[in-house]
């Protein structure tokens, strides 16, 4: 409950009902192409979601612990930590897609638009939380040290979704397989370049996430009167 009146604030309730809105349409989603098939091969995407609601959970905690601790406690670092564990899993989705490659069949399309859909939606759940934590850093630090994190965690991110997709590593893996974890990242680490795709992917996927945040981010920052010199035109027109 203390998390829900946190999350509908004045500052993040339009986005946060918004996410809620096109979480719930893809499991609805998800649900219709279970009862239309008759198969529960793409229940694993209502999994994925949940998980990608993870990051911004966390991020809206640690906000909510800057704002209020006048000091920084373990329990901010906690949450901090936490969200950059389970932030891959958000945008982690996209990779996803692999299962529509192994044949074409009737409803290729309709699962294509199913896993976008879920994709696009943890996406921005990624990018909501990134905006969260981006703004403590840049009261922390400064506007450039702000941009500078969020280089670091898209590539962090790129990386994790690597491990996720081919080493078959999860978030929860840090608690529970430490060492296997360790190793795995140990083996990519002395020959990073032995593989095309171990180099490759986390590098270009962090370039993706990092280019669409700011391309976001610069949406969002649209000017109110740019709307209105627009409605301005339309009328006149």
């Amino acid at each position: 409950m203390r998390f829900i009146k946190i999350a509908l604030r004045r500052e993040t309730a339009m986005p946060v009902l918004a996410l809620t809105f096109a979480s719930g349409v893809c499991v609805s989603l998800v649900l219709a192409r279970i009862i239309w098939t008759g198969r529960f091969h793409y229940a694993f995407l209502a999994w994925n979601l949940f998980l990608a609601w993870l990051p911004l959970v966390f991020a809206i905690l640690a906000n909510d612990e800057y704002r209020n601790a006048p000091r920084r406690t373990w329990r901010f670092y906690g949450l901090t930590t936490a969200w950059l564990i389970f932030l891959p899993n958000a945008p982690y989705i996209f990779t996803d897609l692999i299962h529509l490659m192994s044949r074409f069949y009737g409803h290729f399309w309709v699962d294509l638009v199913l896993i976008l859909s879920c994709a696009v939606t943890g996406l921005v759940l990624s990018f909501l939380s990134l905006y969260l934590m981006q703004g403590i850093v840049a009261r922390m630090f400064g506007w450039l040290t702000s941009w500078s994190f969020v280089a670091i965690a898209a590539g962090l991110s790129g990386f994790g979704i690597y491990l996720g997709r081919f080493l078959r590593f999860n978030s929860w893996d840090v608690l529970f397989q430490p060492m296997e974890l360790f190793h795995g990242i140990g083996r990519w680490a002395t020959d990073p370049s032995g593989n095309s795709t171990s180099f490759a992917f986390p590098i270009l996927f962090g370039m993706f996430l990092f280019i669409a945040y700011v391309m976001l981010y610069g949406l969002t920052h649209l000017q109110p009167g740019v709307m209105h010199e627009t409605r301005a035109v339309v009328r006149d027109a």
